[in-house]
């Protein structure tokens, strides 16, 4: 993410959805005395890699709208719009490829599958919901001079000498039908 956005501000942002999927975890096996152990640590780390990958994958989608927009709103939209169906698929996948361990007669691997296909649920609504909210909030456009990519235009590089004449009689119009006029 540091690549991605050479930004401190931006990288806080999308760590503090993946981290509150991770405490909310945490809180959960205070809650149901679940022991802290090799096998649940490993939960931690599962899901907060795939937690940031998704966060990536929304990041990188919101980074190219914002590029060619400039309007964080709009940006938002449109990355959610994109990348929102391929989380929730990817995170409904995993989360049935980690349920699964749930039927286990192994203790551990029961709370693993329970705890990390909860946290990959959470991190998925945290990431579809808090993540835009908190991009909304406290992402600000870089300040852009009103200059357009024309006043940028070298006119050495081209001049009228360089036009070509067209010759309109030799120009065809074709109808739907494919037919020449």
């Amino acid at each position: 993410m540091a690549i991605l956005f050479a930004n401190a501000r931006m990288i806080i942002i999308s760590l503090i959805p993946n981290l509150i999927a991770l405490m909310i975890t945490a809180g959960l096996m205070g809650y149901f005395n679940i022991p802290l152990k090799a096998s649940t640590a490993l939960i931690f780390s599962i899901t907060f890699g795939i937690s940031v990958d998704n966060s990536i994958r929304f990041l990188a989608k919101y980074r190219q709208e914002l590029l060619s927009s400039g309007f964080v709103p709009r940006s938002v939209s449109e990355s959610i719009l994109e990348t929102g169906k391929s989380i929730i698929y990817t995170s409904v996948v995993l989360f049935a490829g980690f349920i699964i361990f749930a039927f286990s007669d192994f203790g551990g691997t029961v709370a693993l599958g329970l705890l990390t296909s909860t946290t990959l649920i959470i991190s998925m609504f945290t990431n579809l919901i808090l993540l835009p909210a908190l991009i909304m909030t406290f992402d600000k456009p870089r300040k852009t001079t009103n200059r357009l990519p024309i006043d940028d235009f070298d006119s050495s590089f081209y001049g009228e000498q360089d036009d070509e004449a067209i010759d309109i009689n030799k120009i065809r119009i074709h109808d739907r039908m494919g037919s020449a006029e």
